[in-house]
């Protein structure tokens, strides 16, 4: 919210304070201002003058000599040469006088152009340090024509209300009340002890029946429970007056004619939104209020055509919809220059209704804002008639007598009751009865006292943010002075800080695969439907926790996995030249196993990694050879995670959704029950095409498994004593036959003296027979308290070439 100085002194007498003062006092009392800016950038020198004449250049095409008036008629107008291709006889505009500084130091002198003298230089908006953005449209591009209510001769700052300071407020959401200068009046009376003025429409309302040309019908109550109209004819639509444009332009609102600006200075004056209907544009002069049909669509004033469903409140007449309510108003109702009669609307909208559209049109309109933090239900007529008697003032229009008013017209003022030892109680002071009812006085909230320190406070509309009575404290710590509160030392037990035994093993294993090159992401918990379609994880199709009222599809449930954020992320390097990732990230995900949308999700903490590209680039060390990632990698560097926490776990082929079908494993812990722990495996071929990725791999692990099945009991083992003895066998088997499962049978088969098992080689030949391969496997025996013989060690390789032969099928190879 942009609050002008000079317009909120029209409200509350500010004399002896200043922009940076008042700033102080309200950021200590909560409403934070995060700048005050000064308007006038360094423009002196610079007064109103009127283009009088306009010659062309003698020697150039796009330059004109203009004779300018600035005060004094005439005879002492001065010559000069202008650029711009706006400028015209009779415009009001800024003239910078010779000596005159604009801002960045720049000064005016008299100056020969192609040969012309010129005395003195005509400004457009950007000269004069204003945005031109928030100029009307046709001002925005060359010098900035004035409105013909600003005196010829005056001082161009005083004029453009350049002398002036903005004071930028952060409100919190609770505090809509200052979303309007007379908001931000009452809080500033209240802290400096003053008195608020409220503006008193003068309204001279004609012969005329708003209710014979008005009707008004809600079909949508709960939506909108309050809705007023008003009408007037004669309006003549035109520019509005300078004094109009400036407001609007320190509050950052574009002009665009009296009637629509009028209709936005009201909103920021008291909060409450207007619009303005051409009311030959409504079917009958008949305004309904209610939800959109499925089908519908509107084209907004923005030139965008939104498709409506029954979510959306519109107002509509009888054959069409002509605003999306309380968020923007359509095309086939505008005000245009051609105007002649306005339905003006003042209304109360539901604040989800507002807010759900706002967000499913992408539309973040000054309306929609206030709209959705609630308005205040006593300022719907008032700002009405306000706008009504404007309208009368500068648009010349002869408005009807009363308002067509549809809802609750009168609200009852909300009643807190209030202790004063509850007061001092919570806030640690000592204040009086006396202390207590003059802050509410300066408050302007209304009180019933009981005696004996209580008190009904009577909590006036404009503040719905105050619902108990420690939210009247809070207004009482506010007006008081939180520098002035006490302080209290702190008491109580204290424990010593501490990490969780998950918490330890999560950042054990951060640390581990941050030294083993992969780079942690961080993305987020939400996520959007399609996500699941590429890879749904663990739990595989789970009904989603979606978000009631999320910024964006792509943002709008409850992750199931980690792997599609890490796809993205991916795809976002990939976009950028970086082809090469190895990525991790360790977060939860939210799994709703019942299917019923009121259940709270199941939360997991869970493990996902993601390899593309090369893990070896070309050096020169190794003869000029690149390597690309590969299944391996993956399963390798797992296989260091279950072994870093003394987890034995098995790779057994699987088809999982969204995984390449023909190298994809489940991942199950070999102890115990043999629980799935995660899935690993290349991203399906279809999915890599769409995102344009090389082969990828991915895998996620349930952290929450592994930490039940990590090992807290390491221990030291002593080198050997006693050498080992080596053997090999190369065996034959059906292509289908796993490497891991020749292991785990040789393993088996070993007892207590085999050491170690491992694969070197796999070879294929057509010699070896179709659908046949060999595997090379190399066997360490060890006896741990004596040397072992060869015989006993061939003994031990004779049981397993057996078991191998009996579980498999497989032959030696000769």
């Amino acid at each position: 919210m942009r609050v002008s100085y000079r317009w909120l002194s029209e409200y509350v007498d500010l004399s002896g304070i200043s922009a940076a003062e008042l700033a102080e006092r309200l950021t200590r009392a909560g409403i934070e201002v995060a700048a005050v800016e000064r308007r006038n950038r360094g423009v002196s020198g610079v007064v109103v003058g009127r283009v009088l004449k306009k010659e062309p250049h003698p020697d150039a095409d796009r330059l004109s000599v203009c004779t300018v008036d600035v005060g004094g008629g005439e005879s002492r107008a001065l010559r000069i040469v202008c650029g711009a291709p706006n400028v015209a006889e009779g415009q009001k505009v800024a003239v910078a006088l010779p000596g005159a500084t604009l801002p960045g130091g720049v000064v005016i002198r008299e100056a020969k152009i192609r040969g012309v003298d010129s005395q003195g230089m005509i400004l457009s908006a950007e000269e004069l340090g204003v945005d031109p953005k928030w100029l009307p449209k046709g001002a925005q591009d060359g010098i900035w024509v004035l409105a013909d209510d600003v005196a010829v001769g005056e001082n161009a700052v005083a004029a453009l209300a350049l002398d002036d300071e903005i004071l930028h407020l952060e409100l919190t959401p609770n505090r809509s009340d200052c979303l309007g200068m007379i908001g931000v009046a009452y809080e500033t009376a209240a802290l400096f002890g003053r008195k608020v003025r409220l503006p008193e429409p003068r309204l001279n309302e004609s012969g005329v029946q708003a209710q014979e040309r008005v009707r008004v019908r809600i079909a949508a109550v709960r939506e909108c429970p309050l809705y007023t109209a008003r009408y007037a004819e004669g309006v003549r639509v035109g520019p509005s007056p300078q004094w109009l444009q400036n407001r609007l332009i320190a509050a950052g609102m574009r002009p665009i004619n009296n009637v629509v600006d009028i209709t936005n200075y009201v909103m920021l004056e008291y909060g409450q939104p207007l619009h303005a209907f051409d009311y030959d544009k409504i079917d009958g002069g008949e305004v309904v209020v209610r939800l959109a049909r499925s089908g519908e669509t509107i084209v907004t004033l923005d030139g965008e055509t939104r498709e409506l469903n029954d979510d959306v409140l519109v107002i509509a007449d009888r054959s069409k919809p002509v605003a999306i309510a309380g968020v923007m108003g359509g095309e086939n109702s505008e005000v245009s220059a051609g105007t002649t009669r306005i339905l003006l609307e003042s209304a109360r909208f539901d604040a989800l209704t507002v807010r759900r559209a706002a967000r499913r049109f992408g539309i973040r309109s000054e309306a929609a804002l206030r709209f959705e933090k609630d308005v205040d239900p006593e300022a719907v007529v008032p700002a009405s008639s306000r706008a009504a008697s404007l309208l009368a003032e500068w648009a010349g229009a002869s408005v009807a007598q009363g308002v067509v008013a549809v809802g609750e017209t009168q609200t009852r003022p909300r009643r807190v009751f209030l202790t004063l030892d509850r007061i001092n109680r919570y806030l640690g002071t000592s204040l009086s009865e006396e202390d207590v009812e003059g802050m509410m006085d300066k408050l302007n909230f209304g009180r019933e006292s009981f005696g004996g320190g209580g008190w009904t406070i009577l909590v006036p509309s404009r503040r719905g943010d105050v619902v108990r009575d420690v939210d009247l404290i809070e207004e009482i710590a506010r007006l008081y002075g939180y520098d002035r509160i006490p302080a209290t030392a702190l008491e109580g037990p204290s424990t010593p800080g501490g990490l969780t035994r998950e918490q330890r093993l999560r950042r054990k294993l951060r640390a581990y695969l941050s030294s083993a090159g992969w780079l942690e992401a961080v993305s987020y918990s939400l996520t959007a439907p399609q996500s699941r379609r590429v890879f749904a994880g663990l739990v595989g199709n789970v009904a989603p926790v979606a978000v009631m009222m999320p910024m964006s599809v792509e943002r709008s449930e409850l992750r199931v996995s980690l792997v599609p954020e890490l796809l993205n992320i991916a795809v976002y390097n990939r976009n950028r030249g970086e082809h090469d990732l190895a990525l991790f990230e360790i977060g939860r995900v939210f799994w709703n196993r019942s299917g019923v949308a009121d259940d709270l999700p199941e939360e997991r903490h869970m493990l996902a990694a993601l390899l593309t590209g090369r893990v070896r680039p070309p050096h020169w060390s190794q003869s000029g050879k690149e390597r690309k990632a590969d299944f391996f990698d993956l399963k390798g560097m797992l296989e260091g995670v279950f072994r870093l926490f003394g987890v034995r776990a098995e790779f057994v082929r699987a088809n999982v959704e969204g995984l390449h079908p023909g190298r994809t494993a489940e991942i199950r812990v070999s102890d115990g029950d043999g629980r799935r722990i995660g899935v690993m495996g290349q991203l399906h071929p279809e999915h890599q095409r769409e995102l344009e990725l090389d082969d990828t791999y991915v895998c996620e692990i349930d952290l929450d498994v592994l930490a039940e099945m990590a090992r807290d009991d390491f221990q030291a083992v002593p080198p050997a004593k006693f050498p080992a003895i080596a053997r090999d066998a190369a065996v034959v088997v059906a292509a289908g036959v796993e490497a891991s499962a020749l292991l785990n049978t040789a393993r088996a088969a070993g007892g207590p003296w085999l050491e170690s098992a491992d694969v070197f080689d796999v070879y294929t030949d057509e010699r070896l027979g179709a659908g046949r391969k060999s595997v090379a496997l190399s066997f360490v025996y060890r006896h741990p308290e004596r040397t072992l013989t060869d015989e006993e060690a061939a003994d031990v390789h004779g049981r397993i070439v057996a078991a191998l032969a009996a579980e498999h099928g497989a032959e030696l190879r000769g």
